[in-house]
């Protein structure tokens, strides 16, 4: 990197900060990365990185690593929820892109990343939680010590002190409507190497298998009024979720009763930022541009931010004018992600009878008609490809 002060601290070590970390050493820059957490560990969450995601782990070196610890897929299938009964299937190993679709359990993904900063030597600081901002932007300040640096990304997620700092107190977030809970269990229904949606009235189930396939990442989502718990998420109770979901059939039937942890997700948004950076501070991930999780993009779309933060400070004169440049190639996109991302949830959550019925005729019939055009609608999302791009 030239042209700036390329001493840079990231704050927070999640997929996107380390992915930045990674992608900014890789011109030159000397980085640092701070996270509030005693240690980098994420328990019961799978994840799924599409395409555009791996294209930047790939340029990064980690292709090899990656593949080690992840799951393959060939297909996502759409069901219904009485019985379980196929409504249509995209088959992403004939029409996706070749590079592939991979699930993997997120503290898996994360520890390569880990690894990869600590053999390129990228220090790592656990436990460093950011407590105020300083010195117009320039500075944090933490348990461990006043930090400088040239550029400060804040990579801290949706409750994002660096946004605070960016967009001001009257940034907040909103309850959307939608609360998750998320699981893992053993794969008991020897679940195919694909992601599974079965649609529901108000409600819907992703299923997709990690780790070998021994295991299934269950995301169960529900549509309800209001979330009154001061905390975002909380431990909820097995025979709750299962009783929530009593009327889904098929293998989702004995998922669910291999359920014995599991945890429970109000889902809150926040407009897309308007403003990324103010002074050194620059926004990323889900610190700019939460969403929904209806098109597995969250990660991935942090993923894309930090290759393209990376290369937009590169060979500019100054921090501000890579700042800029940066905003403005991922903002009209993120938006159109996000938004994209609400709508589904509609569209798996269709309750009058006939016209569910209507629409996974339709879908059927795409399915056997038009399969190649079933999958390539998504090829902006998922077939993108920022190393590219910039």
């Amino acid at each position: 990197m030239t042209g700036f002060e390329n001493d840079i601290l990231v704050v927070g070590a999640g997929i996107g900060g380390l992915t930045f970390a990674l992608a900014a050493q890789q011109r030159g820059a000397t980085v640092r990365v701070i996270e509030q957490a005693p240690q980098l560990t994420e328990v019961g969450a799978g994840l799924q990185i599409s395409p555009n995601g791996f294209y930047v782990l790939d340029k990064l070196g980690l292709s090899q690593d990656l593949d080690d610890v992840a799951f393959r897929a060939q297909t996502i299938t759409l069901r219904d929820y009485a019985r379980g009964d196929h409504v249509a299937t995209l088959n992403l190993q004939k029409y996706g892109a070749s590079i592939g679709y991979r699930f993997f359990h997120r503290a898996d993904l994360l520890d390569v990343l880990y690894q990869a900063c600590l053999a390129r030597g990228i220090r790592v600081d656990t436990n460093c939680s950011v407590t105020e901002i300083l010195d117009q932007g320039t500075a944090v300040d933490t348990p461990q010590g006043i930090q400088r640096a040239g550029v400060i990304v804040g990579a801290d997620g949706i409750n994002s002190l660096c946004r605070s700092y960016v967009l001001g107190p009257n940034d907040r977030a909103t309850f959307t409507g939608q609360v998750a809970w998320r699981a893992i269990v053993p794969n008991v229904t020897q679940h195919t190497n694909g992601a599974q949606i079965h649609m529901g009235p108000h409600r819907h189930i992703v299923s997709y298998p990690i780790r070998n396939g021994e295991q299934l990442n269950l995301v169960m989502v529900q549509e309800q009024a209001e979330w009154t718990d001061h905390r975002w998420s909380e431990t909820d109770q097995p025979d709750h979720v299962q009783a929530v979901f009593s009327d889904f059939g098929g293998p989702m039937r004995q998922a669910l009763q291999s359920i014995n942890q599991v945890s429970k997700w109000g889902l809150f948004l926040r407009p897309v930022a308007a403003q990324w950076s103010r002074g050194r501070i620059v926004l990323l991930g889900d610190a700019a541009h939460p969403t929904l999780p209806f098109m597995a993009q969250g990660a991935v779309q942090a993923i894309e931010d930090a290759w393209a933060l990376a290369a937009s400070l590169d060979d500019v004169d100054t921090v501000a004018q890579g700042y800029d440049r940066y905003q403005s190639l991922r903002q009209p996109r993120v938006t159109r992600v996000v938004e994209a991302a609400g709508r589904n949830a509609w569209k798996y959550h269709l309750s009058q009878p006939l016209i569910r019925a209507s629409a996974h005729t339709a879908l059927r019939i795409a399915s056997q008609v038009r399969p190649a055009a079933l999958v390539r609608q998504f090829d902006w999302v998922y077939n993108y490809d920022i190393t590219r791009e910039i």
